[in-house]
């Protein structure tokens, strides 16, 4: 075992050049309150040589939480484990320490966290930044819908199926924003997302025939928690895209039971009419409205009417 004096000039050989004595640094160490705290709590099971032999431990721990004093962030943290603050433990023949992650660590895995709970698939970072807040109401369509999601982030609990919204009406609207805002008033509660932008979403899953990786695309969305598709009849209309893509994702979520909203500028019927025509000019009735029933169960129709917000904003 060694002695306290062997100890501390171990500790004192790892340490810029010290005009205390050892005997001052162990009293200076002593007297940190953190530790004068410890060995108070635990008084009746550390003995003198138990913190003889920690005087080492003890040490590190002086100066670790003097790097946590005043911290600038967590790229600056000088720790020997960066993020992690030491803690003391007591343990059967010594004091030790263990590594918890810090206050800042903590805030900063929380913020990443949060951000991966909304996934946005070609869709404008603006969108996340979007609140109920701030939505413009300056017609009665808008106030029904704005006060339809709000019921839905209020009475979701990630859990209960409820039916997502249909928000259909004019270019510029603002459409696309309430979607956004419901994300992030989910996002909220710790409800994950997922917003995809349709004809750009169609253009890659073509491009992604050759790679086979379109199954897995599709799958990603069919399992998506809370799913929203922004322009739903905006892309380029085929029997591929309406039967291989849509009808799968749409099937899967409506036995599931997983709320989806939608985006578009024609209403149902008109959605149906986009459906029933591919781009070989062939009328296929039947299934486009099996997509449309499809909408309907997961879905209830909103029109947005309003002057163009995009217009105006400019």
């Amino acid at each position: 075992m060694k002695r306290i004096d062997e100890t501390l000039r171990n500790i004192a050989g790892n340490l810029p050049p010290l005009e205390k004595s050892l005997r001052e640094l162990k009293e200076e160490i002593l007297q940190h309150p953190d530790i004068r705290s410890f060995l108070e709590e635990n008084k009746a099971h550390i003995s003198d040589g138990m913190v003889e032999r920690s005087l080492g431990k003890l040490y590190e721990y002086t100066q670790q939480v003097k790097g946590c004093k005043g911290c600038p962030s967590l790229e600056g943290c000088k720790n020997l484990i960066p993020g992690y603050e030491p803690e003391l433990v007591f343990t059967a023949n010594a004091i030790d320490l263990r590594y918890l992650p810090c206050r800042t660590k903590k805030m900063e895995e929380e913020r990443r966290r949060m951000e991966g709970i909304i996934e946005c698939i070609h869709m404008p970072d603006e969108v996340l930044k979007a609140a109920m807040s701030d939505m413009i109401i300056d017609t009665e369509n808008r106030f029904k819908a704005v006060k339809k999601a709000k019921d839905f982030i209020n009475r979701y609990d990630g859990k209960t199926f409820i039916k997502g919204l249909y928000l259909y009406g004019a270019f510029g609207t603002g459409k696309t924003y309430i979607l956004a805002a419901i994300a992030n008033g989910l996002k909220q509660k710790k409800i994950p997302s997922v917003l995809v932008y349709v004809p750009e979403l169609i253009r890659e899953m073509k491009q992604s025939l050759s790679e086979h990786t379109t199954g897995d695309k599709v799958d990603k969305l069919k399992r998506a928690p809370v799913l929203m598709f922004d322009d739903i009849g905006a892309e380029t209309m085929s029997s591929w895209v309406r039967d291989e893509i849509l009808g799968p994702i749409l099937q899967h979520r409506m036995q599931e039971k997983l709320p989806t909203f939608f985006s578009s500028n024609f209403d149902l019927r008109e959605l149906k009419l986009h459906f029933t025509y591919s781009q070989k000019g062939e009328e296929e009735q039947v299934k486009a409205a099996r997509i449309i029933e499809r909408i309907q169960f997961l879905a209830e129709p909103v029109m947005i009417d309003g002057a163009n917000k995009r217009l105006h904003s400019e």
